[in-house]
């Protein structure tokens, strides 16, 4: 039996030890899947859009005040 073990363990050395597996092709970039919060940042930039237009706005309003009151 220990006359086995040494054939045993060198076939297992061999059988184990191959090549390294071929790397694989990288998958294509798939379409973007949609996630819960996709609504909620289009909300968010509309929202910071919308202020950003208010800003605008008032400072014209402000400029139109301190020119008419020049």
């Amino acid at each position: 039996m220990k006359w086995l073990i040494l054939p045993l363990c060198t076939f297992a050395l061999v059988a184990c030890s191959g090549k390294p597996p071929a790397p694989q092709a990288v998958p294509k970039a798939e379409a973007r899947t949609a996630t819960p919060w996709d609504d909620l940042k289009k909300d968010e930039q509309k929202a910071k859009d919308v202020q950003k237009t208010v800003d605008q706005q008032a400072e014209q309003q402000h400029k139109q005040i301190d020119a008419a009151e020049q």
